[in-house]
This record gives structure tokens, sequence and C-alpha cells, in this order.
């Protein structure tokens, strides 16, 4: 980011925040809730804005992207998790729909009640409701459950939840079902009851349960593949036309019972997704609200740029979400690919950048968090450590320092992939690593692609810029998951995008998930994060806030703590469903 874009973006913000110039002069901007600057963009947070919806209408959903993916058995983007979860599938359990903390309290979805424990929390049974039914009024049963959770095992069907892998008894090699092979850890006793024998305890399971692989799909209707662009409804709505990349639209499923769910309201008649529109677009048709976008919200975060549009002005603003994501975006470099496979560059990565430059870049202290840790504040007890005492403005000299020892004095060249959406946070990164001598070429990838792209193990960039949020509030569901180099896969890689394969790393995280005190296990966490943090696999820089801006006919809308901030499904609807243009 050039000089004057900085000053300009400061000066927009100064009108509001107690922001000034600190983006570009150097000072470190204090993290959020934490300065005596009143932040106009967390007025919102744990509130519901608009009311309780009216039964009808269209709500319309803006977005710059396609899904990720929409079969249960791979998605596993929380956004997409969010929308999929809440309206086209069930899950044994799921979240409160709630604004605020009580968002992350687990409840009853399909089955009736959060599981049973028994063998010293290595089996798990679940029940499900009676009168469960999918869109063509056929039942929903246990056996629907156990064949989602074997087909997320099949190669064809890479990218989802990996805990039935990790616990499941007997999955080591399973393939899933196409060839008629089964997981006997996987007890189907009668149409409603399901049993899951695990390998060792796992006494957050229920947790577990919630994720999309623990959705129904009966298997007359997998079609592989293809699943992807038609899932079958165990939900509140139907697809009744999905074009990728352009549009997808949800009607009601008419054999859902609002009798057997007591999460999703189900309030809009239809709802619209209207994809391939830019983001600057999208922004400044819902500060606008006119006509049908009055009854329309965004998918994805308000941009950076687009804040002096909204945080001026009361109105725009009193329509403003802005949950912390919970996701920590990093710099992760392959640790397996020389120079990073030496930690003295790795270091040198850590050191070089300018965390400060990067925030700006993302709309400053308003819509983020520096970050000095791998897992989010929440895993923390509220406030991260800042072991390494690195300045959040980067140390230039000290990165020269290292790269000299590391015989790399002159420097190097390497490249970066990211989202589109992150391009400006890309360029922030660029211009501070070069100071240092690291000359990075950015690619950029549509979002709907980029974690298909940087899970090709063989075929990507030395460093990705990505994040990851745990799926539920503990270290198990983070450091593992990022940095436990078992889980690394050649295609469909998920989360450990550094590739980072470290023995001490990787038994020490068995020995933690092995501990039966959950306190002394979140304490063991916290300390693994600064020890893995000590050989720098990956540079931790901030934590989003999700600011979303909804159109004024908008009722029933919150960011939800347990779905990365984005905007809650379940329950959001219109305050007249007449305005709405359908």
């Amino acid at each position: 980011m050039n000089k004057r874009t900085c000053t300009a973006l400061a000066v927009a913000l100064t009108a509001t925040l107690t922001l000034g110039a600190t983006g570009c002069s150097g000072a470190k901007h204090p993290s959020a809730g934490q300065s005596g600057a009143k932040n106009p963009a967390v007025e919102n947070v744990g509130k519901v804005i608009g009311g309780t919806p009216v039964k009808g209408g269209t709500l319309t959903v803006l977005s710059n992207q396609d899904f990720t993916h929409l079969d249960p058995a791979r998605n596993w983007v929380m956004t997409d998790m969010d929308f999929g979860t809440r309206l086209l599938y069930r899950t044994l359990v799921t979240y409160r729909a709630a604004p605020g903390t009580a968002g992350g309290e687990l409840v009853p979805d399909l089955a009736t009640d959060l599981g049973t424990a028994s063998n010293g929390a290595r089996t798990w049974t679940f029940h499900l409701r009676p009168g469960l039914a999918y869109e063509d009024g056929t039942p929903i049963t246990a056996q629907d459950v156990k064949y989602n959770v074997e087909r997320s095992f099949s190669p064809d069907l890479p990218g989802g939840a990996d805990y039935a892998a990790r616990y499941l008894t007997g999955a080591e090699g399973y393939q899933g079902p196409a060839q008629g092979r089964h997981l006997d850890s996987i007890r189907v006793p009668d149409d409603h009851t399901i049993v899951f024998d695990l390998r060792k305890p796992f006494a957050e399971f229920p947790n577990a349960a919630a994720m999309p692989t623990f959705a129904p799909v009966p298997q007359a209707k997998d079609t592989g593949p293809k699943y992807d662009n038609r899932p079958f409804s165990s939900g509140p709505y139907k697809i009744e036309s999905y074009d990728r990349n352009k549009q997808l639209t949800l009607v009601r499923n008419t054999h859902w019972d609002a009798s057997t769910d007591p999460v999703r309201k189900a309030y809009p008649d239809r709802i619209v997704v209207t994809m391939g529109l830019k983001g600057t677009q999208i922004d400044d048709r819902l500060i606008a609200a006119q006509g049908t976008d009055a009854s329309a919200v965004s998918w994805g975060a308000l941009r950076p740029e687009s804040a002096s549009k909204v945080l001026p002005n009361a109105e725009v603003r009193s329509r403003l979400v802005a949950e912390s994501s919970n996701c920590t975006d990093m710099v992760q470099m392959d640790t397996g690919r020389a120079p990073f496979t030496d930690v003295l560059v790795r270091r040198a990565v850590m050191y070089a950048l300018d965390k400060d430059a990067v925030l700006t870049s993302s709309g400053g202290p308003a819509f983020n968090d520096l970050s000095s840790a791998y897992m989010p504040a929440g895993l923390f007890g509220g406030k991260q450590p800042d072991t390494l005492k690195i300045p959040a403005t980067g140390d230039v000299a000290k990165a020269k320092e290292l790269l000299k020892e590391a015989g790399k004095a002159g420097g190097f060249e390497t490249s970066m992939t990211v989202s589109t959406g992150d391009k400006g946070r890309a360029e922030a990164i660029q211009e501070s690593l070069a100071k240092a001598g690291i000359k990075v070429t950015i690619e950029t990838v549509d979002p709907s692609a980029f974690y298909a792209t940087i899970g090709d193990t063989k075929n990507r960039t030395d460093i990705v810029y990505s994040g990851w949020c745990p799926d539920y509030p503990s270290g198990s569901t983070f450091l593992p998951f990022v940095f436990d180099g078992r889980s690394i896969k050649d295609k469909g890689n998920q989360g450990n995008h550094s590739l980072f394969r470290d023995d001490a790393t990787m038994k020490r995280i068995d020995e933690i998930s092995a501990m039966p005190d959950a306190q002394a296990a979140a304490q063991a966490w916290q300390r693994l994060d600064g020890e893995i943090l000590a050989k720098a696999p990956a540079v931790p820089v901030l934590v989003r806030r999700w600011p979303l801006v909804l159109g004024t006919n908008i009722a029933g809308g919150y960011g939800h703590t347990s779905f990365e901030g984005q905007l809650d499904y379940a329950t959001i609807g219109l305050k007249n469903p007449a305005k709405s243009g359908n």
C-alpha cells in the first residue's frame, strides 16, 4: 500500500475513530476493546438488529463468490457451514440461535440430546427425533447419518472436516462406501439410533457432531462430486435452482416440520443468493438500501475502503454488525521446501512483516485485532500472549540479521497465493518483506477455488495467506489441524498449509489430546502455541471482525459467534415481506 492510500484511509476513519494515521506512522494500533476510544464498529455486537422478523418474502444475499462446497461431506469453511447447516441440512447437534456468547451453546438438532458417553468417552450414542423427513417426505434415518460420515472418507470428496478420520476405530486406510465397504465403528441398531466407537477418549465428540459431516445423506440420492450442486434437503429449505457462480435459489421444504426443530425459524419464503458481484458494488447497494436491496444482506465482509461511508453515518452504522471472526489470519510458509526449511529464514519473515500495515489495509482497528499468537484470544481467556515481543511494525534490521545468518544476506525471491479479496493485505505483506530483501510475487485466486488451490501441496506456491477458525472453543480444534504433520494430504489439504512436520509437536499434541482434565488441557494448548511459534512455521497476523451492513428491511440479524461472525441464517428474515419485491 502506498503512503497516499494509507493516509487517505486513516483520515477517513479519523472522523469516528481515534485512529489518526497510526497505520502509516508506525505506532501500534490498540486492540479492539482495549483502547480508551469508542469503537463504532462494535456498537451492535451481541445485539439483534431489526426486531423479530415476519414470515414471508424473499431474502436476497449479495455475494462476490460462489460457495466452496455445499456437500455436507466437504463443507468445512465456516461461512459455508453456517449456510448449509442452518438452511439445507441438519446435523446431530448444532449451536443455539442467539447473539453473543449464548451462540456458543450446543443444543440437540436431529438428535434428542447431546449424546450419551460410555466406555470412558470412547463410545457415543445418539437417538434421532421422531418425525424427521427429507424434502420428498421420506424419513431421515440413522443409516443416512452413517452413510454421510462414511462418504466423507471418499478420495473424490476432499475438503471436509476430518474428525471421523481422527477418532473412529478402524478408520485408517478407509476409502468410503463406494465398493460396499462400511465402518464397523459406526453402528446402527435401529432407524433412530447411531453409535460411534472411538479409538481414544474424546469428551468433546458432541461438538464434532455439529459439523456437516454428521448430516444425513440418503445413499439413493448420492451423486458423488455432483452432490455439491444439489444436496438433498433435510432442513427448512431446498434448492430450486443453482447456476454455479451466478445464482442459488432456495424455496421452502414443505416436509420440514418446525415442531421437530428448536433452532431454525425459516422466516423467508425464498432465499436468493446472487453471485459474481464486485465487493464495493455490494457495499454501495446495501448502504443505499434501495428497492429490493432493502431486503438484502451481504455474504462477504464489508470492504475496508467502504468503512468511511459507514462509520460516520449513524443510520447506516445502526445496520452494521461486526462480530469477531475468532479466526487467525496467518502467513504460512512451506516448511518442507527451501528456503523455508531453515527456521532462521522463517523467523526473518516474522520480523520483516509489518502487521500494522496489514491491519491498516484491512480497515484498521475498527474491523480487526492484531494477533501475537496462533490461537485467537478466546482460547487464551480473552487476551493473546505476546511471547516474541516483535514490534507490530516489524524489525527489518533483525530480519536482515537472521537472513545473513541463514546465508541469504542478499535476500531471495518467492511467491504467495492469496484469495482475491485479500489482495490489499498481500500487497502490504509484499511491501514490508521487500524492505528486508524478500521479493514476493503475488498470485490471486478466486475465493471459491482458493482452498482447492492451496490444498494441492505439490503445485502450490511457497507461501499462502490463509486463516483458521476453531470449530468450537478448544485448542484441540486449532493447533492439531494447523500444525500436525500427520494431517497433511497431497490434495484437499486443510489447515496445515505450512506443511509443518515436527516430531516434538506431534508427540505433544497426542499427550494433550489424551488429558482427561479439560482445564489442564486448555493450559497445555496455550503453552504449545508459544512453543510452535518459536519454530516459526507461520506468522500470525490478525483476527478479523466480520463487518456486515444489513438492508433497512432486515430483521433478526446478528453475527453468530460459532460461524465466524457471519449472519445466523436460522433466524434472519424481513420486517415487511411485501417490500421484498417478491
